[in-house]
């Protein structure tokens, strides 16, 4: 019954059955090997999951924010360029560069950054208050690099330490956030922050990779907006096929503005109205004025929606890195993967069945100029030709 569990809930939700049993101790329940008891108790949790503000099937490492001032102030954000890159490594590297103006006379902020605790995965809190998958975390202000401190707060609220679970509450369900936060003296008029780090994507079932990030953090400082805001979401050295909830940019539409891409609005199935991406060594941008985020953005690659939906032929998604796999019961023919590294770089096939094929799927765009070779494959696409000999 142990494997049988462990199997079922790695499978529909990605997660480490040692955390149900953890739960289930919380909330004074005993696993035996009672079928009944078992239903129950898969059925409760699965009620418990999908009432979490993440999707119940993948592992989250966490999410980004905007900087945060501590206490209110009447600084404004006249400027913000948020630039994030989807890397074949696993990770997001991201860049802001911010320009403030303080209309008052010169005054000393506590600012700081708050990123989420990793959910679903086996670590523990660290003390130090270093985020585990953050790395490479930086913070330049009016051009002189600053020290920055660590801290774990009360999720939502980084002015308050946290100081552990309520009474009977496994560590691993704490609502905690790990905070950066430095001293920031802002001169009277313009300032300009630019701050960068690199995070660890989250991934699940059927969804290769995932990169929310905080933008309501934003309503924050004394405008309560953004007065400049652009976004713009790279594919460097790769092709990444994206989607994004499109309620909070309706205001304008993206734009390739750097290499190859495509873009459409779609929806799928379930799913509300997106903007669809398929970006290869290139740029996505998105540009509005008095930009007020009511909701955070979530970058989910396209497989969220297509990698279920069975009108979908197999092929639809593609993805160069670790994460990807061909969620499908189907057998794979060899000659479509052995092609599909090659199409995801624009290769044009001579023979017409390949080339009508992935002609076909959405995110293929042909590069009449690219010359087929395996020296820039992925350690996964290595892997994938070799199982597929």
């Amino acid at each position: 019954m142990t494997n049988l569990l462990n199997h079922i809930l790695f499978l529909k939700t990605g997660f480490d059955w040692r955390k149900l049993v953890n739960f289930a101790t919380f909330l004074n329940m005993t696993i035996t090997m009672d079928i009944k008891k078992t239903i129950s108790i898969l059925l409760f949790f699965t009620i418990y999951l999908l009432s979490t503000s993440y999707a119940n099937d993948g592992v989250y490492y966490t999410s980004g924010s905007m900087l945060i001032p501590v206490q209110e102030t009447d600084i404004t954000v006249e400027k913000e360029i948020l630039t994030i890159s989807l890397c074949d490594d696993g990770y997001a590297r991201v860049d802001v560069q911010y320009v403030f103006n303080n209309r008052g006379p010169e005054k000393v902020l506590k600012v700081g950054f708050e990123a989420a605790r990793p959910y679903n995965t086996i670590d523990t809190i660290d003390p130090t208050g270093r985020h585990p998958y953050i790395s490479d975390f930086t913070v330049i202000m009016n051009g002189q690099p600053l020290r920055y401190s660590n801290a774990v707060v009360v999720a939502n609220r980084i002015n308050e330490i946290y100081t552990g679970p309520e009474e009977g509450v496994p560590e691993e369900f704490g609502a905690y956030a790990y905070a950066y936060y430095f001293r920031a003296e802002f001169k009277p008029g313009i300032n300009k922050v630019h701050h960068t780090y690199k995070y660890k994507m989250s991934y699940g079932v059927g969804r290769t990779f995932e990169v929310p990030y905080w933008l309501t953090p934003a309503t924050r400082w004394g405008n309560g907006q953004i007065d400049d805001f652009t976004l713009r979401i790279k594919a460097e050295g790769t092709e990444k096929h994206f989607v994004i909830e499109d309620s909070i940019f309706r205001a304008a539409e993206f734009r390739i503005v750097d290499g190859t891409g495509k873009i459409r609005h779609s929806q799928y199935g379930w799913s509300g109205s997106l903007v669809e991406v398929a970006l290869r060594n290139g740029t996505v941008e998105w540009h509005s004025v008095n930009f007020k985020p009511e909701k955070d953005m979530n970058i989910q690659s396209a497989d969220t929606y297509i990698a279920f939906n069975k009108e979908f032929p197999l092929g639809s998604f593609y993805d160069r890195s670790d994460n990807f796999y061909f969620w499908t019961d189907k057998k794979i023919p060899k000659t479509l993967v052995n092609a599909l590294p090659y199409a995801h770089r624009g290769y044009v096939f001579r023979k017409k069945k390949l080339q009508k094929l992935f002609s076909s799927f959405w995110w293929y765009m042909p590069d009449p100029e690219y010359v087929k070779s395996t020296k820039d494959f992925t350690p996964r696409e290595h892997r994938l030709l070799l199982e597929h000999k």
